[in-house]
């Protein structure tokens, strides 16, 4: 039998996920997929320059090289487009199934529909949108990506944090019951900072120096978990902090239960998912790990069970961490290669 063509997707915005994206396609392998072009507004030589070196995942593990308008990628050919507009692309000359949208800058159902209207067939993008109706779906892979619609057009890949936090949250509300949920993000420094203070955002305290404070700023995470899980509707807070950090980042959470519990039966949970259930979404650690440790680590979740504490005894307290970057690219190639499998392109 002759083995099927890999099946075709183009990145739309080339900044930390859509290059932490491709460097995983190249790394992981096996999926079926092959990025046949890339648009970005950056000039060619450092798009190539980016993709061989980054401060954050080293070095490209493979040959990376300038051609006419396209990057040669272990053999393969990308080309590179520089395009501000959707409309300004030939996407159904480009022959691709399915475009992951990395930019950012499409967060309504308007602004989406933009790239349908000229001629990508289905699109994933790379964060939440500002409300349910922006998309067909909002996916967290391993928790509802099976209930993808066949007519499905418009798909998110939730955030980071809401990838972190939702299947352990499933898991202890099925298994124990949750009654309330607190969540603190401690998340890395994002390129919405400025490294010295400048003038450029409206929320004040992020016109500040990443690298000289810690940062509390604004989050949907709480509504990002409610759109997921609505049985949790109206029980979920959630703030967030900026740190100094390059990469990794942490939640912690806050969990009023049902019924008395102990640490002992929260860990042996989290450590039977991660075993099992979520197995290569979750993962769990009693050793004593900083968030370094966790670079470039392909899980959601990592749950560092020597941090959990039982107060009360239903006042419960994780500390989860996460790869904001290497992670979530890993998830958006997941939900990628799902769907087009399951539809086989079309």
């Amino acid at each position: 039998m002759t083995a099927r063509p890999p099946f075709r997707i183009a990145l739309n915005g080339y900044g930390r996920i859509g290059r932490c994206v491709l460097r995983a396609l190249h790394e992981r392998g096996g999926d079926d997929l092959q990025i046949v072009a890339l648009n970005d507004l950056a000039d060619l030589a450092s798009i190539e320059y980016l993709t061989r070196f980054d401060s954050t995942h080293g070095r490209f593990p493979g040959d990376v090289r300038l051609g006419e308008s396209c990057l040669d990628i272990n053999g393969e050919s990308v080309q590179v487009l520089r395009q501000s507009e959707p409309e300004a692309i030939d996407w159904r000359g480009l022959d691709i199934d399915l475009l992951l949208e990395c930019s950012g800058h499409y967060t309504t159902r308007e602004q989406a529909q933009r790239f349908l209207h000229a001629g990508v067939s289905r699109v994933l993008f790379s964060q939440p949108m500002v409300n349910e109706a922006a998309v067909d779906a909002t996916l967290v892979y391993g928790v509802n990506h099976e209930q993808l619609a066949q007519d499905a057009r418009l798909v998110s890949n939730a955030s980071c944090t809401t990838n972190c936090g939702v299947p352990l949250l499933k898991l202890l509300n099925e298994q124990i019951g949750l009654e309330y949920v607190s969540i603190t993000t401690i998340h890395s420094a994002m390129n919405d900072q400025p490294v010295i203070d400048a003038y450029h955002h409206d929320d004040l305290r992020r016109t500040r120096s990443a690298f000289q404070s810690v940062i509390p700023v604004s989050t949907g995470l709480a509504r990002g978990i409610e759109r997921l899980l609505p049985e949790l509707v109206g029980r979920i807070q959630a703030k967030a902090i900026r740190v100094p950090t390059l990469n990794v980042s942490a939640l912690d959470i806050t969990l009023q239960t049902s019924r008395d519990t102990t640490a002992d039966e929260v860990n042996a949970l989290l450590r039977s998912a991660a075993e099992g259930a979520f197995k290569g979404l979750l993962a769990y650690t009693e050793l004593p790990h900083a968030s370094c440790d966790f670079n470039h680590d392909p899980h959601s979740a990592i749950v560092d069970g020597s941090q959990t504490r039982v107060s009360g005894p239903r006042l419960v307290n994780l500390l989860v961490w996460f790869d904001n970057e290497w992670g979530f690219a890993n998830r958006m190639l997941d939900v990628a290669s799902y769907w087009l499998k399951r539809d086989g392109g079309t």
